[in-house]
């Protein structure tokens, strides 16, 4: 019998059987992390096993999901963007250019 790593649910990715979003492994992982420190640092509810299902579910269906990782994404700034400061933004803009340069 086949485990399954990755369930569809509320218009979703979820890691089988638990509350953590796949997208949440995923930008881990594509961020350099890997598995052993997601499992340990990032996501200790979940085992190592799942970290690993739910990395090889994404290799298998890569494009699909690197689509729906786009429109999270993009869902996610819309909402920053959204409910910033923009006064705030400014400032944290130009304080990093100032460093840039220095």
């Amino acid at each position: 019998m086949t485990e399954q790593y990755v369930e569809q649910r509320d218009q979703g990715y979820w890691v089988a059987g638990s509350r953590v979003s796949l997208e949440s492994v995923l930008f881990a992982f594509l961020e350099g992390l890997s598995p052993e420190t997601i499992a340990a640092e990032c996501f200790p509810v979940l085992t190592l096993e799942q970290v690993y299902g739910a990395i090889t579910y994404y290799l298998s269906h890569r494009p699909e999901l690197d689509v729906y990782l786009r429109r999270v994404e993009s869902g996610f700034t819309a909402f920053q963007e959204a409910t910033s400061d923009p006064a705030f933004s400014r400032k944290m803009a130009k304080a990093r250019r100032a460093m840039q340069l220095a």
